[in-house]
């Protein structure tokens, strides 16, 4: 595990810590497979929130420069071969189970914006910077479009797209690419503000919330849709953690889960 540090407390807090300041977190292949298989391995942990960080100056500069020099000597199956790998990674970060936090100082542009953008909640700071500078290396956001597509919404995603203009943390909270924005020194305190938020819910209603977003987003309100959401909701009713969310209100006392 050369490119990530991944520790766990006492909590079900895991925080993964991109760990490569002196090339400022970019992404070549060892990192987005490594990236891919400790999300694999969170997977069947006690992890109850993910944390997402990095050391250094910068959140995460895209693809390393060295990786894509070399990319032009790959056969076109190797090519092929490199953004499914990314593209792999980022489905694991978006379809991860449990509540996601992206913690980011610094830029964060092409495949960085990505990894932003495949995270349930975003807190930045004043030195924030992101951007999808694809274009102007005359290639494109391919394997992130989804995501950010999904994050900002296409007619925001024609002008950045298009121009690839660095987007300040002022200019990111402002289309939606990020959900707070706060000093340096206020870091530690927005992000564990979050974390306590997210601890008070239950994890099984969480992980079913968000394949509920993912499953209703796009689809017609239709007699089909209601009727699916009803049985979901009827089913999850009878779930243990939802008896012991009903009681713990009625009886005016913290959940088990919130004790933790």
């Amino acid at each position: 595990m050369a490119y990530l540090k991944t520790e766990t407390d006492t909590r079900g807090v895991t925080t993964i810590t991109l760990n490569r300041p002196d090339h400022h977190n970019a992404m070549d292949r060892a990192f987005i497979d490594e990236f891919t298989a400790t999300l694999s391995h969170l997977f069947s942990s006690n992890t109850r929130i993910l944390i997402i960080r990095a050391t250094g100056k910068n959140f995460c500069a895209g693809a390393d420069i060295n990786w894509m020099k070399a990319s032009v000597k790959l056969s076109p199956e190797q090519n092929a071969a490199d953004a499914m790998a990314l593209s792999n990674m980022l489905d694991a970060l978006n379809s991860f189970d449990r509540p996601t936090i992206a913690r980011v100082s610094g830029a964060a542009l092409g495949g960085g914006t990505g990894l932003v953008c495949c995270c349930d909640i975003v807190v930045a700071d004043e030195t924030a910077q992101f951007g999808f500078s694809e274009v102007r290396l005359g290639i494109i956001p391919a394997t992130i479009s989804p995501y950010a597509i999904a994050a900002i919404g296409p007619r925001v995603a024609r002008r950045y797209f298009l121009t690839g203009e660095r987007i300040d943390a002022v200019e990111a909270y402002r289309i939606r690419l990020i959900h707070d924005v706060c000093s340096s020194d206020n870091m530690d305190r927005r992000v564990n503000e979050k974390v306590s938020a997210l601890l008070a819910g239950g994890a099984m209603a969480q992980g079913a919330s968000k394949k509920l977003i993912a499953d209703v987003t796009g689809k017609p309100i239709d007699e089909q849709l209601r009727t699916t959401l009803s049985q979901r909701l009827a089913h999850i009713r009878a779930e243990d953690e939802a008896q012991e969310g009903l009681a713990a209100f009625l009886e005016k006392r913290p959940t088990s889960w919130s004790k933790q």
